[in-house]
C-alpha cells in the first residue's frame, strides 16, 4: 500500500461545526494534520488554540487564502449562506474542499461548485455525517438483509424540545441564506432517505414558524428575528421515491414528549427506534474519535424488529463518523469514491427548494 504524507488541513470556522464534527476527527487521524483554524471569535480563537495547540489561528478566510501552497485541503463549516464563497475560493486555488451541510442554500450554486471541482482536478465532498449514525447503519443492515421484506412507508424524526425557537445565527437566517429547520435537521432526514431508497418521483412538505404567534411584544430578539427572517422552525415532507418507498419525515423544536426516531414497516416485519445517535453527545463531552466504546450504543437504545407477538430487540450496529474522512482520504490520495457525492447533497437541497416553493405558492393564493 503506498505511503502517503498526512492532508494539511484548514478548518474554516469553530462553532459547533467545526469544533464537534471536524476538528476532532481530522486531528485523530494520521491520514490529516490539522494546520489551521480560521475565527474571528476571541472565544472560539482560545478554545481553539487550547485544544489544538498544533494548528495556526487566523481570524479570517482571506488570510487563510494568502498562502494556499501552505494547505491541501480545506473545511467549510460556517454558516450556509457563506459554504458558496468560500469553497469557490478554495477549490479556485487548487485546494480540496469539504463542505458542511447543508451543501448550499441555492442549488445552482452547487451546480457551480461540482463544475470547479472537475475543472481544477480536486475531490469536493459534503458533510453528511448522519449516514454513520448507528440506526441508520443498523437499518441499513436490516433492509439489506431481506428482514423487513418489501419496505413499504420510512418514517423519520428528528423532534426536539426548543419552545424558544430558533437561535444564534438560526434565528436571523433568512430561507435564501440557508436559515430554518429543513436546512438544518430535514437536510439530514431527506439525504437517509435518499440513500436508502433512492430518488424522489414526488415531493410534498409543509413548514411553519411558532415562536412569532407565541411571542409577546418585547419578548426577545431571537423570537422577534425568527419571525422576521422567514426561517421555518417545524417542518414536515412526504417523499414518494421511484422505489415505490413513501417516506414521511418530521422535524421540530416543539417535541416536549417524544415519538420514534424511526418507524419502518415492510411486508415482513416493522422496526422502530427511539432515540438520537450518541455520537455527538459525546464528541461535544470530549470524547477523542478511536476511544474504546466510541460510536457503541447502549442496549436501552436498541431498536425493535418484529410482528405483533413476535418482537426482539437488535442490537446497534457501531456508530462511525470518522468514517467519512478514511473515506475522503482514500478518494484524495487513491482516487477512491468519495463518501458524499456532492450531486447527491445537492439532490436533497432541490428536495428543499421545492418545498419552499410549494409553500410560497400556497401562501400566496391564501
Amino acid at each position: 500500500m503506498t505511503e502517503h504524507r498526512p492532508l494539511r488541513t484548514a478548518v474554516i470556522g469553530f462553532g459547533l461545526s467545526g469544533r464537534v464534527f471536524h476538528a476532532p476527527f481530522l486531528e485523530a487521524s494520521s491520514d490529516y494534520s490539522l494546520d489551521a483554524i480560521v475565527t474571528s471569535h476571541p472565544e472560539r480563537a482560545a478554545q481553539a488554540a487550547a485544544a489544538h495547540p498544533g494548528a495556526r489561528i487566523v481570524a479570517t478566510a482571506e488570510e487563510l487564502f494568502a498562502a494556499p501552497a501552505l494547505l491541501d485541503m480545506v473545511v467549510v463549516g460556517t454558516p450556509p449562506a457563506s459554504h458558496y464563497p468560500l469553497a469557490a475560493a478554495a477549490l479556485d486555488r487548487g485546494l480540496h474542499v469539504v463542505v458542511d451541510k447543508p451543501f448550499v442554500p441555492v442549488s445552482a450554486q452547487g451546480e457551480d461548485l461540482i463544475a470547479k471541482a472537475r475543472q481544477t482536478g480536486v475531490v469536493l465532498s459534503v458533510y453528511q455525517n448522519r449516514r454513520w449514525d448507528a440506526d441508520f447503519l443498523t437499518l441499513k443492515r436490516l433492509i439489506g438483509g431481506g428482514e423487513l421484506g418489501r419496505v413499504y412507508t420510512f418514517e423519520s424524526r428528528f423532534e426536539r424540545w426548543k419552545p424558544q425557537g430558533l437561535r444564534a445565527w438560526k434565528a436571523t437566517a433568512g430561507i435564501a441564506e440557508g436559515g430554518g429547520i429543513l436546512f438544518d435537521l430535514g437536510v439530514h432526514l431527506i439525504d437517509q432517505a435518499l440513500t436508502l431508497f433512492g430518488p424522489a418521483a414526488t415531493v410534498y412538505g409543509e413548514t411553519a414558524r411558532h415562536t412569532a404567534a407565541a411571542a409577546e411584544p418585547g419578548a426577545g430578539s431571537a423570537a422577534d428575528s425568527a419571525a422576521g427572517s422567514g426561517a421555518d422552525e417545524d417542518a414536515f415532507v412526504s417523499l414518494l421515491h421511484e422505489s415505490g418507498v413513501r417516506s414521511r419525515l418530521s422535524m421540530n423544536l416543539i417535541s416536549a414528549l417524544p415519538a420514534p426516531r424511526f418507524r419502518v414497516l415492510g411486508s415482513a416485519a416493522a422496526f422502530t427506534s427511539w432515540g438520537t445517535d450518541g455520537q455527538e453527545a459525546a464528541l461535544a463531552a470530549g470524547a477523542v474519535p478511536g476511544w474504546d466504546g466510541y460510536g457503541v450504543e447502549p442496549e436501552e437504545r436498541w431498536g425493535t424488529l418484529g410482528t405483533p407477538g413476535e418482537t426482539r430487540k437488535v442490537p446497534s450496529e457501531r456508530g462511525a463518523y470518522p468514517e467519512f474522512y478514511r473515506q475522503l482520504a482514500a478518494a484524495i490520495n487513491d482516487g477512491a469514491p468519495v463518501p458524499v457525492e456532492p450531486a447527491d447533497a445537492l439532490d436533497a437541497v432541490r428536495i428543499i427548494e421545492e418545498i419552499h416553493r410549494q409553500n410560497e405558492r400556497q401562501n400566496a393564493g391564501s
